[in-house]
């Protein structure tokens, strides 16, 4: 999953994209509310983390933006501010939950997982997805195989959640990248064949097809 952290305290900004890349997400990071805006105007993100108090575009006219030009992103506001009147605000603008400063990192995962979880048709898309003998699940982060439970690194759950999510469908190079590894990554593309090659040797080779000049697809079989 792809996230983006709209967030003038630098500091911060930092510590929540150093923290949410080891948990197995890819990271951007602005600083500025119209560049937020612009940024998450583009469609490529699954959550947004927002700051209300921001240089250029405070957060509510961010989010009211975002809304107003029918984005549905999952978006987390945060803010200085405690009172009632803000949460209010920010919910009325379209915000899908809010978090006061000083707030235990901890409980920001937690808010995260939570709102990635009720992407989907409804809002009700379920955490844990079931393909034939192989199980993942999304929020507890962990994937069996059978009954053995098979142990995957943060980068490569990532990878496997990827395809997991369009089982069945063909998933690019590109797409993967986009969403495991975060904007500014410039490294070589290929890594995406060294995660699935590690995939196919934990999990089980045919369970993921190369479709030659296309991607890689996830099939179930019994």
């Amino acid at each position: 999953m792809r996230l983006l952290i709209v967030e003038d305290e630098k500091r911060l900004a930092l510590s929540l994209a150093r923290g949410l890349t080891a948990e197995g997400y890819a990271v951007d990071v602005v600083h500025d509310g119209r560049e937020g805006l612009r940024r998450a105007g583009e469609g490529t993100y699954d959550l947004v983390v927002l700051d209300i108090m921001l240089p250029g575009l405070n957060g509510y006219r961010v989010c009211a933006a975002l809304r107003a030009a029918g984005h549905d992103v999952p978006i987390l506001m945060l803010t200085a501010k405690d009172g009632e009147y803000d949460e209010a605000e920010g919910l009325d603008t379209g915000a899908d939950d809010y978090l006061t400063k000083p707030f235990s990192y901890v409980v920001l995962v937690a808010r995260v997982k939570a709102l990635l979880r009720r992407r989907g048709p409804g809002g009700s898309a379920s955490p844990v997805r079931v393909l034939g003998d192989l199980k993942v699940d999304t929020a507890a982060r962990r994937v069996f195989l059978g009954a053995a439970e098979v142990a995957l690194t943060a980068k490569e759950f990532a990878v496997l959640e990827q395809l997991v999510m369009r089982a069945g469908e063909v998933v690019s190079k590109s797409e993967i990248l986009e969403h495991v590894w975060d904007f500014a990554y410039d490294g070589d593309p290929n890594i995406v064949e060294v995660y699935v090659s590690a995939l196919r040797r934990k999990l089980r080779a045919e369970l993921i097809r190369t479709v030659r000049g296309a991607g890689y697809r996830l099939e179930a079989r019994p």
